[in-house]
Parts: C-alpha cells; structure tokens; sequence
C-alpha cells in the first residue's frame, strides 16, 4: 500500500499529460482562435516537457521505494539496511532526471545532443580535475555504502586515540561522535584507502587489556590470582568470555602484566578501565603490595611483600565484625589465624556441613550459592548478571572479593553452614577458629552483644538477597537478642 501512494501522484499527473496529449487536435482547434499558433505550439512544448519531468519524478518515485529498508528490526536488534545504499540511489536519481533533460533537448525542442555530449564531456573533465579529491571522496563514499565495512551506530577507531560513534555517512564524508561528545568529520576516501577498526561488527564484545607493573619479588602466580580476582569483580567485565592476565615483559623495573578482558560497549571503555584499575589497586593494596616503581629512584620504603602477620591484621581491621575490637585482640585473632589455600573450582565450605570458623578472603574470588528450591531452577535475572559455572540445581547468592569474609554464623552460633562457598579463582584465605575467639570473648562478654548485632544486620541483607533470587519468602531471620542469647549459650558466656 505505502508502494501505491508513492507512485500514485506522478502516476495520476502524468494521466493527465496524457490526456492533453491525447487531445491535442481539439485543443488545437479551440486555442488557435483564442491565443493564436504561436501560443498554442508552446503549449506543446509544455505539455511534452512536463511529461518527460514528471516521468523521471516517477522513476525517482520508484528508485525510493528500491533504496528503502525492509522496516523493522534485523536478527541483532538493529534497524534493518537499505536495499540500495543512499549515495548509489541519489546518483540513481541524477541520471534520471538527466535522461529526461536531455530527451526534453532532443524530442520536444529537436536540438541536436551529440555536440552538447561532447561539449560537456571536456567541461566535465575539467571540472572532475579540479574537484578530484572530492569525486574521490564520493567514490569512496558509494564503495563504502556497498560493502558496508560499518553502519551508523558503530564505533570506530581510525587511529590510535582517535574513535568514535558513526552518526552520519553522506556523499562525500563520514561523521563520527567522540566519547566528550565532538563530532569528527572524515573524508570518505581517507577512511576507505586506510585501516580502521570496527569494535561494533561481527560482534559488539571485544577485549580490551590494562598493562600493570609489579616488582619482580611477588610471585608470578599470586599477581595472576590477585589481578584476576580483581577483574571478576570490575563493573561491566563480561564473564563470558573469561577474563585473563598474562606476562607481557620482564623489565628491569618489574613484570610487567596484561590484564585482558572483555566488555560490549566501546562507548564504555573508561568506565570500565577505571572500574578494573580501581579493583586492582583496592586488591593490591589488601594483599599489601605496591605497584613498581623505577629502579632509579632512590627513596626509602617499606618492602614490596609484607609480612604475613601485618596482612592479617590489616584484614581484620578492614572487616566491620571487628569494629568493637581493639588492637592487642586484633593483632592477638591475626596472630592465631590459619592460611588456607583454595583451588579454582573448590568449595571452601560446603552447605549443611558442621563448622565452628569463618573465613577472611586474601586473594581470589568467591561465589556464594545455596541449593535451588526448585530442581533446576535458576533466577534468569540473575543468570545474567556476570556470574559463570552455574550448575544447575544450584542458585548464586552474591560474589565475595578480597576483603570479604564468610561463615561468621557458624563461628559465632555453631549452627551448620547455610550456603557453599565456591572459588572462582586459586585463593588464598584466612580461617579464624571458634578456639581462637574464645578467650576474648571470655576476658570481654560486652562484645558478645555488639557481634550479635553485626549479624543480625548482615543475616538481614543476606535474607533480603535471597528473597530477591528466589522469588519467595525466605525463612524469618532472627533479631539480634536472639543471636545474642545463641551466641552466649554456645562460649557459654
């Protein structure tokens, strides 16, 4: 129907031309009375010129509807291309319109062409000489709009630091949309005759790296395990497919690392950046390790690689359960602490299992996962939501990063594990016995009450994100009186 509309008015006005045509004689007959034959011959001419213009507004009509789109949305989302690109249609309509002027010279005014055609190929040729660049850029334009090496909405980099989104492809250049919002207008035949980089097409995930230069005394594996970690954690790093770091350089300053990882929007490329580098220095500095600095300063500081014991009062002291805690009982619970390794893939704590002791992540990521109340049901939203190696019959609380800490309710109630606890990555963990809190507790029962309010606080949002997952009730938490008469019962305090 839009087809028939388009091409119903030069269809209806060139009937009518035809018409006048058709009655020629009697018009003749009763103009050349009225006007006289000079009059009624340009009325001819007239009528045989606007039929030659309207017939090339019906071809230009019929062009349109060739170069337009299918109209909706292709397999990928986006709009779906025009059958003809824009460039090649409108020099589609040029030559029609010149068809029709030229036939107007030959048919209705009987001008010979031929010496015209001549005459204006040597114009044409002077004038292509002096607009050579431009013609090229048009060329280049048409080439482009035919292959469609990238389509509006793409981001591009032409060169190093110099990207964009595609907003406009005209006839003679290409418009892109910096990050700062400027607009970067390109000559069609410089992007067609050099290498650019498509990060939209095939696919709108590409990876990206972070270089990072740590001195040689930290293991190579454990700046692998904290830089990864570091990227699970990052906001909008795909999970899929899985980020990496390798060894770039050994440089006299340091290893240098590449942290490479994947996103789906260029457009978000230093937001991403600055996600992951803020994880990487917030890990590093957990770890108590320091990125390289150049041999040739001379400065005195602390050692790349602290020791063990200040690492884990740094952990405690980070850790809001140990708030109420004062130094000698924080650096006596780091003092007593056990280091565990934990290899990717293995449970830390398994859900239902005993346990009297919670667990200070060092290095590594954690994911938190309980049994799915439905046999293989899994929360969609959250499917997606960056988390890998779902199993099914299993549904993903939440992800714990260095810093983190877990099985505080069986340490401090004795009650079974209520969740497993699965590494992500090769971790290092801190575990804190209910043998090594005990004494403290003993010598200061007041801290009993400030714990049981801690857990009350974070059994609360723990509940919270399970209701969120589960799409039902979860069972009723209980209030820190409760927790506390608990925690009392089992130090029998």
């Amino acid at each position: 129907m839009t087809a028939l509309r388009r091409l119903s008015a030069p269809a209806l006005v060139l009937a009518l031309l035809t018409a006048l045509v058709a009655a020629k004689p009697w018009l003749h007959r009763h103009l050349e009375p009225l006007v006289g034959p000079d009059l009624s011959s340009g009325f001819d001419i007239a009528v045989a010129s606007a039929s030659w213009l309207v017939a090339a507004w019906g071809g230009a009509r019929l062009i349109d509807l060739l170069a337009a789109g299918n109209g909706g949305l292709g397999p990928d989302g986006a709009p779906r291309p025009p059958r003809i690109p824009r460039l090649l249609a409108d020099l589609m309509r040029f030559f029609v319109y010149g068809v029709a002027v030229v036939a107007i010279l030959a048919f209705v005014f009987e001008q010979p062409v031929t010496g015209l055609l001549a005459t204006s190929g040597v114009a044409i040729a002077v004038l292509g000489f002096a607009l050579r660049n431009m013609i090229a850029d048009i060329f280049a334009g048409i080439a482009l709009n035919i292959e469609h090496p990238y389509r509006i909405g793409d981001w591009l980099e032409l060169s190093p630091g110099v990207s964009g989104r595609v907003d406009e492809i005209n006839w003679r250049a290409t418009r892109l949309i910096a990050g700062d919002g400027t607009a970067i207008v390109v000559p069609n035949g410089i992007v067609a005759g050099s290498r650019f980089v498509n990060y939209s097409r095939p696919s709108p995930a590409f990876r990206t790296t972070v270089p990072i230069l740590l001195d040689q005394e930290v293991p190579v594996e454990r700046a692998k395990r904290i830089l990864l970690s570091a990227m699970l954690c990052a906001d909008g790093v795909l999970s899929t497919p899985r980020p990496d770091v390798v060894v770039e350089a050994v440089t006299p300053n340091g290893i240098s690392y590449l942290a490479r990882y994947w996103l789906d929007d260029f457009g978000r490329v230093a937001l991403v950046r600055d996600s992951v580098l803020a994880a990487v220095v917030g890990n590093l500095a957990r770890a108590g390790i320091e990125p390289a600095r150049p041999k040739q300063e001379i400065r005195r500081r602390q050692p790349a690689l602290p020791d063990t014991d200040t690492l884990r009062r740094g952990l405690l002291r980070q850790t809001e359960l140990f708030d109420a805690f004062d130094d000698d009982e924080v650096d006596a619970l780091a003092l007593a602490m056990r280091q565990i390794h934990v290899p990717a893939g293995s449970p830390a704590v398994r859900q239902g299992d005993a346990g009297e002791s919670l667990f200070v992540i060092a290095e590594g990521v954690f994911d938190v996962q309980i049994a799915a109340p439905a046999p293989a049901f899994v929360a969609p939203a959250f499917a997606t939501d960056g988390m890998e190696g779902q199993r099914p019959g299993v549904l993903l609380l939440t992800r714990l990063r260095p810093g983190d800490l877990f099985g505080e309710m069986s340490l401090l109630t004795g009650q079974p594990r209520s969740a497993s606890v699965v590494a992500c990555t090769d971790s290092v963990v801190f575990e804190l016995a209910r043998s090594h809190l005990d004494p403290v507790l003993r010598r200061r029962p007041e801290l009993a009450e400030r714990l049981a309010e801690l857990m009350a606080e974070r059994q609360s949002r723990n509940a919270a994100e399970t209701n969120r997952q589960q799409g039902a009730a979860p069972p009723p938490t209980m209030e820190s009186q409760a927790l506390l008469t608990r925690l009392r019962g089992f130090f029998g305090l």
